[in-house]
C-alpha cells in the first residue's frame, strides 16, 4: 500500500529525514477503524525500509472549523461505523482480518520498529486513540490541553493494543487496573506523574518541541546506530509476551462484542446515560 493513497492518515518526510505521521479524520475526531490501523500498518512499514527516514512523530490533525486548541482531539479511540470502509478496495480488505480487534498485527508492527518514534498529542486521546500510543511510541509529548481516558470497562469491554501487558509495565499492576477499571479521565500533567508521558508543552510549541526531540535522537545530533540497537534489544525481550496478550485480547474482545453488557455500554453512551450492566 503507497502511503500516497492513504485515506486516514497523511505521511509527510522532511529534508532532515523527520517522518510526520498525522491521523486525518477530524470529523470524527480522528477515530481510528480497521482501515486506520491498516494505514498504520503499511506507514511503519515504509518508514523502516526508507533508508532516509530516520525518526517518526505522530500527531492528530486539528477540525478545519474550529481553533479552539482545548477542543482539539488526538484520537478518540476505535472507530466501528460501516462507513469507514467506504471506497475501500477489495484488495486492500483483504488484508484486513476482522477478528483482530485487538489489532496485533497493527501493534506488533510498531512495537519492533526499531527507529525512534514519537507522540506529540494534540488534544484528547481515548482508549485505542491512546494505546497505539503505548504500543508505538518511545516519546510522549502531550499539549497542556491534552487528556487521556481509557474507557473500556464503561463499554463492557476489554483492553486491546497489548495494554494488558504495557500498562502494568508502565504503572505497576495496581495502578495499571485502577486505570483500566474505573475509566477515569488523566489531565495531561497528571499523565505524566504517572509515567504515561514524558512532559507537557505549551499548545502552540507542541510539534515544534517533538521535532526538537526527534533530532537529537539521530545523526548528526544523536548516535542513531546505538538509539535504534538499545530499542531493538528493549524490545525483543517482550515481544513474545506481548503477542500472547493480544491473543489474549483478541480472545476475550471477540466474546465480550457479543455480550449483552457490550450493548448496554453502546446503548447508554448514545443515550447519554449512566449505563445499568447485567454482568452478562
Amino acid at each position: 500500500m503507497n502511503t500516497k493513497d492513504f485515506k486516514d492518515l497523511v505521511y509527510l518526510k522532511d529534508d532532515t529525514g523527520l517522518v510526520t505521521l498525522t491521523l486525518n479524520t477530524p470529523a470524527r475526531k480522528n477515530a481510528l477503524s480497521p482501515v486506520s490501523f491498516l494505514e498504520i500498518y503499511w506507514a511503519i512499514d515504509q518508514f523502516e525500509k526508507d533508508e532516509t527516514a530516520h525518526a517518526l512523530i505522530i500527531t492528530g490533525a486539528k477540525a478545519p472549523d474550529s481553533d479552539d486548541p482545548t477542543r482539539e482531539a488526538f484520537s478518540s479511540g476505535g472507530y466501528f461505523s460501516p462507513d469507514a470502509f467506504e471506497g475501500v478496495s477489495d484488495e486492500l480488505m483483504q488484508q484486513i482480518d476482522l477478528t483482530d480487534i485487538a489489532q496485533k498485527k497493527a501493534t506488533l508492527k510498531l512495537f519492533l520498529c526499531d527507529k525512534p518514534i514519537i507522540a506529540a498529542i494534540n488534544g484528547l486521546a481515548i482508549g485505542g486513540g491512546f494505546t497505539v500510543v503505548l504500543a508505538g511510541a518511545d516519546q510522549v509529548y502531550l499539549s497542556e490541553h491534552a487528556w487521556i481516558q481509557l474507557p473500556f470497562a464503561k463499554l463492557g469491554i476489554s483492553a486491546e493494543l497489548g495494554s494488558t501487558f504495557l500498562l502494568p509495565r508502565l504503572l505497576g499492576l495496581q495502578k495499571a487496573k485502577e486505570i483500566m477499571f474505573y475509566g477515569e479521565r488523566i489531565e495531561a500533567k497528571q499523565a505524566v506523574a504517572l509515567g504515561l508521558a514524558n512532559a507537557v508543552v505549551p499548545h502552540e510549541e507542541l510539534l515544534d518541541f517533538a521535532r526538537a526531540k526527534a533530532l537529537q535522537l539521530i545523526p548528526p545530533n544523536g548516535a542513531g546506530l546505538a538509539i535504534r540497537t538499545m530499542k531493538r534489544i528493549t524490545h525483543q525481550q517482550q515481544f513474545e509476551a506481548l503477542s500472547q496478550a493480544l491473543d489474549l485480547e483478541n480472545e476475550a474482545l471477540n466474546a465480550l462484542l457479543k455480550s449483552e453488557d457490550f450493548m448496554e455500554g453502546i446503548s447508554a453512551r448514545v443515550e447519554r446515560r449512566a449505563p445499568a450492566f447485567k454482568g452478562r
